[in-house]
């Protein structure tokens, strides 16, 4: 991946940060034996079952199952993606974090003062609001007042080619850096100029609070009514929502979010109350857009127009969510009467009826199923067969166990087919598992698990490359363990397990570092060296039988008869 963090800075970070002094900063600690407690911040519970354990850098609840490390608990806690939630520990620590060139497009990475530039050119904007009484008197006839308009920092640019260049580019390298983050552009001549003009304007905010982009709007007649920032090393519109940090703003979790289509209709919603509504930029809802909004609520609704439009992109945003529907959470949707926007509506009908509208709203399955059918004759049997494949086609993609079960009940009563939607589940539940769940400790888990809890272990493990070769489940990823911890023998099981993130094993490798070997810690070397001799001995037993094949076809060179005589004596004299 272009521009991807590297793995010894990732395992520096992890080293330098004390997982019971991050946590204890958010969610206090209490001693407990060697480790730490407290009750688990991702769900209610009265007595604790939330455990950190400094030796593993490790967390887990035995209470809802969460677990993970450092990186983990703030991308839960804070609700970051994994990049914010390394930026965010790499500021605590005061490193800068480098980055490496992937094959593909080299990923652009942000500069220095680049997010106080566009801090600048928000502060200009604002203070043009204020002395541009027509812009003012635009806003006051929308209805949206001072307090709101300083909530969003809303603001003005004003009708001037070189505004914010004269304010922000006294240099050629300031001009540079204001091109790149398309404050201001440039024509085919080398004129310099302002990217927004006579536009009432709308600052982009990251989840951190940064402005990163910016949405102008008309005022009056204009062509085009929105004008976006364009995609830039700050900002890319597929990823952010308008409004999203205010929405987290105004309240300690976010219960629900409603997806709007413009800037005017968060702002309009906020007006009266309603502060929990964001909108794509530009663009249709994406799937970047989905994961993010359901790692920081368990509701989403998506409100449109009524109109062929609207439930064009309401269907895109079904689609973009599905992949993304876990347990837990909820898609709805709503369409608003002709003629009809959020802003105008919670205006005409106050903010309980809007509220009383989405409490109303339609269901992800009937919306699925609406759209599916609208151009199916159910009566037919044709019809009946292409809305079972199609629907087949797109529930397929939901990893929420649940969600595909009822999804495929419908399904099925739609067509005459309930009796078959629960085998289509099972199988999808099958492929959706990532890793294998560790029902049975063998003695291949069993090594796993005691190197990843104890990397030590790794020492008086024999180096023996030819159990590569062995047919036994588990091999190859016991022996990666460890020649990663003979080559950095500081590792802890939480820099370890970072190794395996959003790989097939990772989860396997969770249950492994959580297992409960009940071995005393004077008698782990002993273990782990029995457990070890086991395999070695399942290995030189597959040996011998291959070998003795080979016999009987008179097809041993002199060194395999060598080798078939000494593992012949060795089991002999078992």
């Amino acid at each position: 991946m272009a521009g991807q963090i590297p793995r010894h800075f990732i395992d520096d970070l992890l080293a330098r940060t004390d997982i019971v002094e991050l946590i204890d900063h958010r969610v206090p600690l209490k001693k407990a034996g060697k480790n730490y407690q407290a009750c688990c911040p991702f769900h209610n519970e009265k007595s604790p079952s939330f455990t950190v354990s400094s030796d593993k850098q490790f967390y887990h609840c035995f209470g809802c199952g969460a677990h993970g490390n450092a990186i983990s608990f703030m991308m839960a806690y804070e609700q970051l993606e994994f990049v914010e939630a390394i930026e965010e520990l790499a500021k605590q620590h005061h490193l800068e974090i480098p980055r490496e060139q992937g094959s593909g497009k080299p990923y652009p990475q942000a500069q220095a003062d680049d997010y106080s530039q566009m801090q600048k050119a928000a502060d200009l904007y604002q203070q043009q609001l204020k002395q541009q009484a027509h812009a003012a008197a635009y806003l006051q006839k929308r209805g949206i007042s001072e307090a709101t308009a300083t909530k969003y920092g809303i603001g003005y640019a004003p009708d001037s080619w070189d505004f914010v260049l004269k304010q922000l580019g006294a240099s050629r390298s300031a001009r540079d850096q204001l091109f790149e983050i398309k404050l201001i552009n440039r024509n085919d001549q080398g004129r310099e100029y302002d990217f927004f003009r006579d536009r009432l304007m709308f600052p982009i905010r990251d989840k951190r609070g940064r402005v990163i982009g910016f949405g102008g709007r008309v005022i009056g007649e204009g062509t085009p009514k929105y004008l976006n920032s364009p995609e830039t090393r700050l900002f890319h519109k597929g990823r952010e929502l308008y409004g999203l940090y205010e929405a987290r703003q105004s309240q300690d979790r976010l219960n629900r979010v409603l997806i709007v289509e413009g800037y005017m209709d968060v702002v309009g919603l906020a007006e009266q109350g309603i502060s929990f509504a964001v909108a794509c930029l530009g663009t249709a809802t994406t799937p970047d857009h989905m994961h993010t909004l359901f790692r920081l609520t368990s509701t989403v609704t998506c409100c449109y127009d009524g109109d062929r439009a609207g439930r064009d992109a309401a269907w895109r945003a079904l689609q973009s969510a599905l992949p993304h529907l876990k347990d837990g959470v909820e898609l709805n949707f709503v369409f608003l009467p002709d003629g009809e926007d959020p802003d105008s509506l919670v205006q005409k009908e106050g903010k309980e009826a809007f509220l009383h509208r989405l409490e109303q709203a339609m269901p992800l399955g009937q919306y699925l199923f609406d759209h599916l059918a609208k151009e199916l004759d159910l009566n037919t049997d044709a019809g009946k067969s292409a809305l079972w494949v199609k629907g087949n086609e797109l529930i397929k993609q939901i990893p929420s166990e649940f969600y595909r079960d009822a999804l495929f009940e419908t399904l099925g009563s739609l067509v005459g087919k309930s009796s078959q939607h629960k085998t289509a589940a099972r199988s999808q539940a099958k492929v959706q598992s990532k890793a294998p769940v560790a029902t049975k400790i063998t003695p291949m888990r069993r090594a796993i698990a005691l190197l990843l809890q104890y990397p030590a272990l790794a020492k008086v493990m024999p180096v023996a490359p030819e159990l590569a070769e062995a047919n036994l489940p588990g091999i190859q990823l016991l022996l990666t363990l460890q020649q990663r911890l003979l080559a950095q023998p500081e590792l802890t099981t939480a820099q370890l397990l970072e190794h395996w993130r959003d790989t097939p094993e990772y989860n396997i490798l969770v249950k492994l570092a959580l297992w409960d070997h009940q071995v005393a810690e004077e008698q782990l070397t002993q273990e782990f060296m029995d457990t070890f001799r086991s395999i070695e001995d399942q290995y030189l037993s597959q040996r011998l039988e291959e070998l003795q094949r080979k016999d009987m076809l008179q097809q041993l060179t002199t060194a395999e008869k060598h080798e078939f005589v000494l593992l012949l004596k060795a089991f002999k004299s078992k």
